[in-house]
């Protein structure tokens, strides 16, 4: 992964990702406690995704304002380091709005709490994405991204069993006292968290930002003779990879804040109930990404495929653990050790390639969405759970592909697939939206997700036709 420089700052690196797992996890369990204290629809508790998500948005165009109209560039004109420091920062005001919010019962304030720490992710996501790939071999950069994304679901994992934890007090016990003052507790401390990193972040010497601009430079002088493009627009992978963005965040967003309902109403699983479910979904997401991240280690073919196998029962070792710990009746969870087998099949047929892997999750995406909406108990349960698992590594799929080849336009691609974030609220709301029609309810919403997979099986198809036509080696 580069000299020992580049291995510390991408070891803190790691510690942002966890940040964004925590809160985006948590909204999981954010969601049922609000709907069922204020007496929400199942529409206007998504409201709490729509709100963190879109903030990317709303964040992203900020950062593309200040390049456009003030021609100031936070990552090119002061580095990658001050980039993510300045998010750290704004997300820790963010956190601050928790205190009325949790005393008051604020539904607004939450939203509003949720929304700048996500503007402040928005900056963060905009230079870190890109730092974990420049952080080593360009070749193993997906790879290295699943790494971070792996850490990141530490975070998923660990958040809502946290948050329950302060919300009501115990874990796996049927009668509990839902204390919503709490809530402000475990963000405040992730409030000082991120001012930390801001400053561990600010102070860093940045010694990527030269090399990052000769790479840039050099891959766009290598495809000049066939692009001459004036902006990330003019790239078709782009395009394609934002909408794929967009779906994507959506479809694993969606998932996993329409799952406690799903739970509440098809199996009977009462709201105090549902964290070990929401972090047996997130640490899926971190089960898959452990296995693709077995690439990135600079160690023989034969050790890579022994990680390939360790790493992701490892990882779902850590999510029983944490929940024994927190009291949890693990048993239940034990069968779902078979679908983590399948998923290291799988993993092994896409080859590291970014383009294959992202067409086999997609389509194995789709058919675990029919089977949780067409059959009963533990299979549909496991199903929507195996979700998480298939939608692990597509982020670092999608990122590759879509600023491949983007040469000195790289950082305005990223900017642009970060704003596509907001997808993760658009379609939970559109998901919330439809189970609340009779004809459709919870169960049949799940529809939606199938739609999301479908597209990205769709990028996958096209994107190595774009490669081929703009002379790019695939």
């Amino acid at each position: 992964m580069g000299n020992n420089k580049t291995g510390r700052i991408f070891a803190i690196l790691t510690g942002v990702f966890f940040f964004w797992g925590f809160v985006a996890a948590s909204n999981g369990i954010l969601i049922p406690v609000f709907k069922e204290h204020l007496k929400l629809s199942q529409g206007e508790s998504q409201l709490i995704a729509f709100a963190f998500y879109v903030a990317y948005t709303i964040g992203s165009l900020i950062y593309f304002s200040m390049v456009r109209f003030f021609k100031f560039d936070v990552v090119r004109d002061w580095g990658y380091g001050k980039g993510i420091a300045i998010g750290l920062f704004i997300s820790a005001i963010g956190t601050l709005l928790f205190i009325p919010a949790a005393n008051n019962a604020s539904f607004p304030l939450v939203l509003g709490g949720l929304m700048i720490v996500g503007i402040g992710f928005a900056f963060q996501q905009t230079a870190a994405n890109p730092l974990a790939i420049l952080l080593g071999p360009s070749k193993t950069g997906s790879q290295r991204l699943s790494m971070a994304g792996g850490i990141n679901n530490l975070g998923t994992t660990i958040g809502p069993l946290l948050v329950s934890y302060a919300i009501f007090g115990s874990l796996g016990q049927e009668e509990t006292v839902l204390d919503i003052t709490a809530v402000k507790i475990p963000y405040l401390a992730l409030g000082a968290l991120f001012f930390l990193f801001g400053v561990i972040f600010w102070r860093m010497e940045d010694p990527l930002k030269d090399q990052a601009e000769e790479e840039n430079d050099s891959e766009d002088s290598a495809i000049s003779v066939s692009h001459t493009k004036k902006s990330a627009l003019a790239f078709p992978q782009l395009i394609m990879g934002m909408f794929g963005i967009f779906v994507y965040v959506g479809v694993e967003v969606a998932t996993a804040d329409n799952l406690p309902e799903y739970l509440k109403q098809e199996l009977g699983v009462a709201t105090n109930q549902v964290a070990p479910f929401v972090s047996m979904y997130w640490a899926s997401l971190m089960v898959g990404r452990w296995t693709s991240a077995a690439s990135a280690f600079n160690i023989s073919d034969k050790a890579k495929s022994l990680l390939r196998i360790l790493l992701p029962f490892v990882a779902f070792g850590i999510f029983l653990g944490a929940n024994s710990i927190a009291g949890v009746d693990v048993s239940p969870f034990l069968p779902y050790a078979a679908l983590i087998g399948g998923l290291i099949v799988f993993d092994y047929l896409s080859m590291g390639n970014p383009a294959r892997q992202l067409l086999i999750y997609s389509v194995i995406g789709i058919l675990l969405l029919i089977t949780g909406m067409y059959t009963e108990g533990k299979v549909a349960m496991f199903s929507l759970l195996g979700v998480g698992l298939f939608c692990s590594t597509l982020w670092p799929c999608i990122f590759t592909l879509s600023i491949k080849g983007l040469g000195k336009h790289t950082g305005q691609g990223s900017s642009f697939l970060v704003m596509m974030i907001m997808g993760g609220g658009i379609v939970s709301l559109t998901q919330g939206a439809f189970s609340e029609l009779a004809q459709i309810g919870i169960r049949y919403s799940f529809w939606v997700g199938v739609i999301c997979f479908t597209y990205l099986a769709t990028f996958a198809y096209m994107a190595p036709k774009f490669f081929k036509q703009q002379g790019i080696e695939d």
